[in-house]
């Protein structure tokens, strides 16, 4: 399949691209273990729905998805340049969608686990994160085909009996699994889908993939405008798709601007460029409902957006232009290891569930849970670090 030339000249990886998702993934880990600490200051959190407003913790996940749409390109690029047919890379892309929109279903079931279930919370939590890393993590090639499918046949069963064994609701009314909405891991899941497949399908048009945009986002802008609330299945309100497909964008142009050189024209671009989208943010508040990240309005796609986009110039300065690889080194297996990071603190709350297991009083409010938080978000990447030396890494 063809591309366009500036495509076959520019990075196939980007460092500063894994650096971000890092970063990114530290604060995602922070963000969600903090959930739990009381007294914490009221910028630091998310926003509540109704609020006008943002905080420093509904920047993450956005940022998250600008991230999955730098990487796209990078790699089905790499899938093209090596020759691999329509129907290999449809099939990477679709498997990778369905696992994170499995994984994404038994999470958001996770949220309303009864207590009247065989299995306590906690045990059921910790099963089946051990059930996706058996269906998905990378096994060595010197593994025995006959081991390797063993250990993923193991896990799927493991998956199917914990979804036979759910309950959910409460004990008046308890129901079975059923995808209330699809969790984080399934939004990224279906924007992923959705947006590889554009991409895929127009073979890295430069164009066309900001027509795709533009098409996404005014869906979005339509949507909160006109009080229109429409929800379509694997495109929601366009907003999720809209962040990825911006982050495309800018992964495109600057493949294009990576191969005449690291020059003013291309910091100053990167820099008028967030900020622009940042000011345009501001400017449309007042008439598309606001900023809000859980009504996922277009105000708070464009600030994350520029946002996204600052913070990846600074990463490109330091990584790809003065080398400073070396910065990042002890987060660095959150850029690599990055989905293996997001599930261990499920087996970490879910051990604290099954044992009983409560922070002392002075780590759960203000800077004591403040600085706890951090040190989880550490140690937990510094374990997918470990975990990946020996070949236990998600390949997803």
């Amino acid at each position: 399949m063809t591309q366009p030339s500036f495509l076959k000249d520019a990075p196939k990886r980007l460092l500063s691209v894994d650096a971000f998702r890092a970063l990114n993934m530290l604060c995602m880990v922070f963000i969600n273990d903090l959930s739990g600490v009381k007294g914490i200051p009221e910028w630091m959190d998310h926003a509540k729905r109704m609020d006008d407003g943002m905080g420093f913790a509904d920047t993450i996940f956005p940022g998250f998805l600008f991230i999955v749409g730098l990487s796209i390109p990078l790699a089905i690029n790499r899938k093209m340049d090596k020759g691999e047919s329509f129907g290999t890379i449809s099939f990477s892309i679709l498997s990778r969608a369905f696992a994170l929109l499995v994984m994404g279903f038994f999470h958001v079931n996770l949220e309303s686990y009864s207590s009247v279930a065989i299995l306590s919370k906690g045990l059921w939590e910790i099963l089946i994160t051990i059930g996706f890393f058996l269906i998905w993590i990378d096994y060595p090639e010197t593994l025995h085909t006959v081991k390797k499918y063993a250990l993923i046949g193991a896990g799927w069963l493991i998956l199917l009996l914990m979804a036979f064994l759910y309950v959910g609701g409460n004990p008046a009314h308890p129901v079975g699994m059923r995808p209330e909405w699809w969790g984080i891991l399934g939004i990224i899941g279906w924007s992923y889908l959705v947006s590889a497949f554009v991409y895929f399908l127009v073979k890295g048009n430069f164009t066309a993939v900001i027509i795709a945009f533009i098409v996404f986002f005014g869906f979005n802008i339509l949507n909160h405008t006109l009080h229109l609330h429409l929800h379509i299945m694997g495109i929601s309100d366009g907003a999720s798709i809209s962040l990825v497909m911006a982050g495309m964008v800018v992964s495109l142009w600057y493949a294009r601007m990576a191969t005449r050189g690291y020059n003013t024209k291309l910091w100053l671009m990167l820099f008028v460029v967030g900020c622009a989208a940042i000011a345009a943010g501001l400017l449309i508040r007042p008439y598309t409902e606001g900023i809000s990240k859980i009504r996922s309005t277009p105000s708070w796609i464009l600030i994350c957006s520029g946002i996204s986009i600052l913070v990846f110039e600074i990463m490109i300065y330091l990584v790809d232009f003065k080398g400073k690889k070396n910065w990042f080194s002890i987060i660095w297996p959150a850029g690599t290891a990055t989905l293996t990071c997001y599930l261990i603190p499920y087996l970490q709350v879910g051990f604290y569930k099954l044992v009983d297991f409560h922070y002392p009083a002075f780590f759960n409010y203000g800077w004591g849970g403040f600085f706890r938080s951090w040190a989880v978000a550490f140690i937990v990447v510094i374990i997918g670090g470990f975990l990946a030396k020996r070949h236990l890494k998600l390949k997803i």
